[in-house]
């Protein structure tokens, strides 16, 4: 949810997002704690109502400097980011082999890829390799598209392929970051090829 971008769906959050600017600092920075508990212990989709709320909670936090103030007890599971010093929940996207993961506070990196715990970082640099040329189709330009017969079954077979790693991004790896952090968020869309989130079935 690039909240930066100026299109219809970005500008109806940053219209959701209004309400908890309504919100005095103590409230707003106990919501965000209590909800840190909610988040404990779980893989979250990044398109789930819940983690929603809360990266449009964390992102006026993070204006007000909340964190800063010290105005609210986060659970104890959580450490503090060294970022942006609010509690560490990283966010795991295709680009994790390149840039590692992000905070869901601020948005910067919260974990070089260099710094991903060993026991996963092979793992997460495999499947990134492997979905990166997957991905690459939706930017194929003229020269690249000529080299095959049909470019939109290719566009659609590279939708197909996204979605499966989504599937095994949700379902196989970001689970595996919990024995390494309190909680997780996990891309499930692929905006450049239009894959979904409904159309990352987990049943």
């Amino acid at each position: 949810m690039a909240l930066e971008s100026e299109s219809p769906l970005n500008s109806l959050w940053l219209e959701y997002g209004r309400a908890f600017r309504d919100w005095d600092d103590l409230t707003l920075g106990r919501w965000l704690a209590q909800t840190l508990g909610q988040l404990e212990g779980r893989a979250w989709r990044l398109s789930h109502p819940l983690v929603g709320a809360y990266r449009l909670a964390a992102q006026v936090a993070h204006e007000k400097q909340i964190w800063f103030k010290r105005l609210a007890t986060p659970p104890a599971a959580y450490a503090e980011s060294p970022c942006c010093r609010a509690p560490f929940l990283p966010l795991l996207t295709r680009d994790v082999r390149a840039e590692g993961l992000v905070c869901q506070h601020c948005n910067e990196i919260i974990v070089p890829a260099a710094e991903i715990p060993e026991d996963l970082k092979a793992e997460l640099d495999a499947w990134a390799s492997q979905y990166q040329p997957v991905h690459d189709v939706a930017h194929w330009d003229d020269r690249q598209r000529r080299r095959v017969a049909n470019y939109d079954e290719a566009y659609e077979k590279a939708a197909q392929q996204a979605e499966g790693f989504l599937i095994q991004l949700g379902r196989e790896l970001a689970p595996k970051l919990l024995e390494h952090y309190p909680a997780v968020i996990w891309e499930d869309q692929d905006e450049c090829l239009e894959v979904r989130p409904e159309d990352v079935k987990m049943a």
